[in-house]
């Protein structure tokens, strides 16, 4: 017997503390026309004092064992796709698995933005292997904790929440094909220089801004909207689909005019792409699963939907996964 992993469960959490535009004119010289002209983002949310990515991710996950009807003893295995742990270990999954009572194995993620995709495969291919049935696969980050304010190239783009989908062993197909993709040439362009190993965490680095998120933006564009449909039609071509089978594209949330070019390159009716950045921003690993989380509970994502989820971020990394939908849509409350 075949062992397909089909998504039965899913949630998000975004945090209760909105950064609008406005908010960010008061901080940097920026305006609200300046930074809907160039991302399409109005606003995002933001962790308040005390919460981190462990407390983003354990929510979202609780929110996708509800809606899977699974309690957490019944994982098996918890993959946290993140590039802003709480600390540099232990991971944030052993956190959010401590938190939600679970007993599975638990590890972290680091493909930046495409870290859901990244955690995404794995937890596909320890089902089809036989190694678990169930897996719980998050994308979450609180990036504005590494976001310089004074920088107006990078603080307008960046939100904080988390998505979480789980994964359960079937019969049929679910996760159709996945492709995955890394340039280290690149790693250059977007990244955080101090608060590693080469060159940890000191008073000069902070003084400096090296333990800030930096970003060479036009580089950065212009691979994004190559890397995008390059992963979408490799993973379709791995699926034994088409661009014409898709029902819906989910892309990494990062810019509106990123989704815009990329629609435009790969021929997808505009209805038919999945955006929200306007209201949520660029929440790295969160960005993709709670794109996914909006489209369902707003009652567009029916079952056999084809629906393609495609991510870039630092690294350079770049991920896409074709996924056949299963789950009966939401249901409304009364």
């Amino acid at each position: 017997m075949s062992n397909h992993a089909i998504v039965t469960g899913i949630g998000s959490y975004l945090p209760e503390r909105v950064l609008t535009n406005a908010d960010l004119e008061t901080l940097v010289d920026t305006s609200d026309e300046w930074i809907v002209t160039r991302t399409g983002i109005r606003e995002r949310r933001i962790v308040s004092k005390g919460e981190a990515t462990s407390d983003l991710a354990a929510a979202a996950l609780s929110r996708a064992l509800e809606s899977a009807q699974a309690s957490p003893a019944d994982v098996d295995l918890l993959i946290v796709g993140t590039s802003s742990p709480d600390m540099t270990f232990p991971s944030t999954a052993c956190l959010v698995q401590e938190r939600l009572g679970m007993a599975c194995p638990a590890y972290d993620v680091n493909a930046a933005c495409s870290g859901f995709v990244y955690a995404l495969q794995a937890g596909t291919a320890a089902i089809e292997s036989g190694r678990a049935r169930r897996v719980a696969v998050v994308g979450a980050d609180a990036l504005t904790r590494h976001i310089d304010f004074t920088d107006r190239t990078t603080c307008v783009l960046f939100g904080d929440g988390a998505g979480a989908v789980i994964l359960d062993s079937a019969e049929q197909p679910g996760v159709l094909g996945i492709a995955l993709g890394a340039d280290g040439a690149g790693a250059d362009l977007l990244k955080i220089a101090a608060g590693g190993s080469r060159e940890p965490a000191s008073q000069e680095a902070v003084d400096a801004r090296r333990t800030y998120v930096t970003m060479n933006g036009n580089e950065v564009f212009r691979f994004a909207v190559k890397a995008i449909p390059m992963a979408t039609l490799e993973a379709l071509e791995t699926s034994g689909c088409t661009v014409a089978d898709l029902d819906w594209l989910v892309p990494h949330q990062a810019n509106e005019r990123i989704i815009k070019t990329v629609e435009r390159r790969l021929g997808i009716p505009h209805d038919r792409v999945f955006s929200h950045v306007d209201r949520v921003g660029n929440t790295s690993a969160g960005s993709i699963p709670l794109a996914l989380d909006d489209l369902y509970t707003s009652g567009r994502l029916a079952p056999g939907d084809l629906v393609a989820l495609v991510g870039f971020g630092a690294g350079l990394t770049w991920g896409a996964a074709i996924v056949r939908w299963t789950m009966a849509p939401p249901v409304k409350e009364a």
